[in-house]
């Protein structure tokens, strides 16, 4: 059966340990694992801006042996030219994975139910799951074990980023506090979907809207932009709205004496975070986005085949 990597808990807390140890594995020996060789083509798309994604997936396919093609969504018009599905039929006998980042979490999920071939949501409206892979690596690396560690994420929690910290987080057995204003946080259904997971694991999602409390004591604080793509309209309300919830000096003076500090970036000095706070001793955002590459080369190469990958790493 084709497995996809659509969103954070489509891993079970042993599969998400397993891709983030070959993570590590990849990372400590980037040139010695070529489970793309061939080599095998991966599509990507980007219906969306990009730095950081389309690098570390370039990046990574020709690390692992690969081919990155890059289909550009603007000529091929999918949805509009052509249907979702039949570009999905096309890209699945050209490619042996496809990387897609899109806007509706629908639009990628039809491209899995149709291409064939393994897809990854290299970022949707709802979930970004590949981001969090990369950040629960840096977290790892930094803090050791991620189970029982306590996240606190600051700001617009009504985002891909909120969801997939309630959901990947969980996964991981982390306490993880969303704080932001009043209908700016995740929806009942993705706190129930996350409690859910945390049940299993030893973890914990809640709402805080006080961000001192959300802070208070957590070894991991993390924020993303107040003006997500297409948000750009309401800026200035947002960042009137926001304003309490920046990662400031005197806030993360609350958090663990040793917190670390994460942003998915790109990052608005002086809006979400302070110039002091990304700039300084307690970020790991430098290692964040560089880790996006090894996490998503242990996604494709986990996806690929992940029995081989298993003998390979008895």
């Amino acid at each position: 059966m084709t497995r996809s990597f659509l969103r954070d808990d489509d891993l079970t807390p042993v599969e998400q340990a397993e891709v983030l140890a070959l993570a590590a594995s990849l990372k400590a020996a980037p040139y010695d694992h070529k489970p793309l060789a061939g080599p095998r083509t991966v599509a990507m798309i980007f219906d969306k801006a990009t730095l950081r994604t389309q690098a570390s997936f370039s990046a990574g396919i020709a690390e692992l042996g690969g081919n990155p093609m890059l289909v550009d969504g603007g000529l091929a018009g999918i949805g509009k030219r052509e249907s979702i599905a039949d570009v999905a039929r096309v890209l699945g006998r050209q490619a042996s994975q496809i990387v897609w980042r899109t806007y509706a979490q629908a639009s990628l999920d039809e491209m899995a139910a149709m291409s064939g071939v393994p897809v990854i949501n290299a970022l949707t409206d709802d979930f970004h799951p590949c981001q969090l892979l990369a950040d629960l690596l840096t977290v790892q690396e930094h803090k050791g074990a991620l189970a029982g560690l306590t996240v606190a994420f600051l700001g617009d929690g009504a985002c891909n980023m909120g969801n997939s910290w309630l959901l990947a987080g969980a996964t991981a057995g982390m306490h993880v506090r969303i704080s932001g204003p009043e209908g700016y946080v995740p929806d009942e259904a993705m706190f129930a979907r996350a409690s859910e997971i945390a049940a299993t694991t030893g973890g914990s999602a809640v709402s805080e809207s006080d961000p001192v409390k959300a802070v208070a004591g957590a070894e991991v604080v993390v924020t993303d932009t107040w003006i997500s793509m297409g948000k750009e309209a309401e800026a200035d309300a947002r960042r009137t709205v926001f304003g309490p919830y920046a990662v400031t000096p005197d806030l993360v003076a609350h958090a663990s004496a040793d917190a670390i500090v994460l942003h998915c970036l790109p990052a608005y000095r002086g809006s979400e975070i302070a110039a002091e706070v990304i700039d300084g001793p307690q970020s790991v955002v430098w290692d964040e986005a560089e880790n996006r590459r090894h996490a998503q080369k242990a996604v494709m190469a986990w996806l690929q085949d992940p029995a081989r990958l298993e003998a390979d790493h008895e």
